[in-house]
């Protein structure tokens, strides 16, 4: 929080263009929108604590550079940018394995007043910082405020330092990074609960991004304060985001997740206006303890969203997609309004983006907020299948072919629940899914779908969630009495890709190649 202060005040006083004022927030935000994936899968991959501990210290180190470039006179705008970019990068890389690990750490009822606890904790950081952070800048300067910054990430990394958290095991190896990411995008465009979050997400941080991006030009042109008004007005939102948090588990328990969120959009929608048109301190702070109020009740409801529908598995890249959705609303929305501010005014800005997000209302119609998931996440341990040919985990691409036969008067109702298989199997990690019937045989369906390799398809089946095996055994109600789901795995041999060498006798299990 003394970063964004020191930073936000520093570029005004190097620069008047508004849009490089408001591309201070920007610059934190993009790494989140660019890594937040590759982040999140880190944190799946590997031990959470390692990553975690990584991260801060490169945020530490950037933030203990940049003190020292300020304190030598060598601070521009780009070099503010750059190390506002490069500690941004060390949290992207935190806060997915941070944020996943609460899972761990509570019972799944209690998850939702977890997330909101961890959201009190970072607001109250969040209201206190900007005002400590205001003081030192007045006080002391900029340089002291980025020095401070780098102090106080020292008692998070100790604490880290000193977690002694219980690794998962997995019988498989970790996945590429590159597949790991593409399982993390795939469950999350076959998944449209969580689609329909991240996409609220990205609106509402769009719209909302407005006050903090233009608060150091708010504290200047419209209240013509200091650098003390500016952290106070900072600490403000900081409070009503602190006073949400504490709201949210009632709230939740009030209104629906659409409501919710709809009465959080107003509020903040209603806040901008005020700030717009208000020359007063006292009435600017009013409001934006409302807006902050706003702003994190909406966004603490759509982290506990994705937290309680995001498997184990797959955890770490939910809450990073989750995360590079509110950091791309939030960057695109600071560089759009910084712009508008640029060209008109602050008002007209701060006018605009209300009006944006009274509008953002009508997607309740299109994409309402899901209800929040009550089912287990837990992966149902299934029986490796049998094998009789020498596999290895390269050895692909497997393709699996299950037969069902259907009396055609349940056709219709059959092939509605493979739609919903169909789902389940791309999101856990099926590539190639295809339902036919049989010309011949009107009774026969036969699904396919392939993996990569003998290990993808084995972890195919380990992400399997109850709810998820639930929908897969329903279609077993629609065969006709007497049979049975016929299964069969294969081996795909592509042409070309087995070579017999001429001295060698032809073995017809052999998986070379």
């Amino acid at each position: 929080m003394f970063l964004s202060v020191g930073t936000g005040w520093q570029m005004t006083a190097l620069t008047s263009d508004a849009g490089m004022v408001a591309l201070v927030q920007t610059a934190m935000m993009v790494p989140m929108t660019l890594l937040s994936v590759p982040a999140g899968a880190l944190a799946d991959m590997y031990d959470r604590r390692r990553i975690a501990l990584v991260s801060l210290a490169l945020s530490m180190t950037s933030a203990a550079m940049l003190a020292t470039m300020t304190f030598m006179g060598y601070a521009t705008p780009w070099l503010l940018l750059g190390f506002c970019a490069a500690t941004g990068t060390g949290m992207t890389l935190f806060n997915p394995a941070w944020q996943a690990s609460v899972s761990e750490q509570v019972p799944r009822p209690l998850l939702g007043q977890a997330v909101a606890l961890n959201s009190i904790s970072f607001n109250i950081a969040r209201s206190f910082g900007p005002a400590l952070g205001g003081l030192i800048l007045a006080i002391v300067g900029a340089a002291a405020s980025f020095a401070a910054t780098a102090v106080s990430y020292v008692p998070m990394f100790a604490i880290m330092f000193l977690w002694r958290r219980t690794p998962v095991s997995s019988r498989l190896p970790p996945e590429r990074i590159d597949r790991a990411v593409s399982a993390g995008f795939r469950y999350v465009i076959h998944s449209p609960p969580i689609r329909v979050v991240l996409v609220r997400t990205f609106c509402f941080g769009f719209g909302g991004s407005c006050l903090s991006a233009l608060m150091p030009l708010i504290t200047r042109e419209l209240l013509h304060g200091s650098a003390e008004i500016f952290g106070l007005m900072l600490g403000a939102y900081g409070v009503g985001a602190v006073v949400g948090a504490i709201g949210l588990n009632r709230l939740r328990h009030t209104l629906s997740a659409e409501g919710v969120v709809s009465l959080s959009a107003f509020a903040l929608a209603a806040s901008i206006i005020v700030v717009a048109i208000s020359t007063s301190a006292l009435l600017t702070g009013a409001s934006l303890l409302v807006g902050g109020a706003g702003w994190m009740v909406a966004l603490a409801l759509c982290n506990v969203q994705v937290q309680t529908s995001a498997p184990r598995w797959v955890s770490g890249r939910l809450l990073a997609a989750f995360q590079t959705s509110i950091a791309g609303g939030v960057a695109a929305g600071s560089w759009c309004w910084g712009r508008a501010a640029q060209a008109f005014s602050v008002e007209e800005a701060l006018l605009t983006a209300a009006a944006y997000l009274s509008a953002s209302l009508l997607l309740s119609r299109v994409l309402p907020m899901p209800a929040a998931s009550s089912a287990s996440l837990t992966p149902v341990k299934l029986s490796d299948p049998e094998v009789n040919l020498d596999l290895t985990g390269r050895s692909g691409p497997i393709v699996v072919q299950l037969e069902y036969r259907v009396p055609a008067d349940l056709a219709r109702d059959f092939y509605r629940i493979m739609q919903k298989i169909r789902s389940v199997r791309r999101r856990n990690g099926g590539f190639d899914w295809s339902l036919a019937r049989d010309i011949a045989d009107g009774e026969l369906w036969i699904e396919r779908f392939q993996c990569p390799t003998w290990h993808d398809y084995l972890r195919q089946r380990d992400r399997n969630t109850p709810d998820e095996l639930a929908i897969q055994m329903s279609a077993h109600q629609y065969l006709r009495p007497g049979s049975q789901l016929e299964v069969r795995r294969l081996l795909e041999r592509p042409f070309g890709s087995v070579r017999w060498a001429e001295d060698v006798p032809e073995d017809p299990f052999s998986t070379a190649g």
